[in-house]
């Protein structure tokens, strides 16, 4: 099943870390291809919501974000991944353009 909810704003106390890829915490459950998690912390992007528009790679003023390939994801065969979490200035431009609500910045 595919979930169309928005990130859930509470993630950090409702799931568990898993993993963590390219430097950031992934936040379970993991269960590759269809679910993929939450990748991030204080610049989340929830890669089960995410659709790879590009929307949040295009308004980052800090070049935050980097593309990861996701085959076989039944929304998107590519997903914003928060590379570089450590450089997010909070500026919510992201989290506010993105059409699905795929993610969530927590200040630190």
């Amino acid at each position: 099943m595919v979930n169309f909810l928005p990130i859930d704003p509470d993630f950090q106390k409702n799931r568990q870390v898993v993993s963590e890829h390219n430097g950031h915490k992934v936040w379970g459950p993991v269960e590759p291809p269809q679910k993929l998690g939450i990748h991030g912390t204080t610049s989340a992007v929830d890669w089960d919501v995410c659709v790879g528009d590009g929307i949040c790679v295009d308004v980052c003023p800090v070049s935050l974000y980097d593309w990861a390939d996701t085959p076989g994801h039944p929304l998107s065969e590519r997903k914003s991944d928060p590379a570089r979490e450590p450089d997010c200035i909070q500026c919510l431009a992201c989290e506010m353009q993105c059409p699905v609500a795929a993610i969530k910045i927590t200040p630190p």
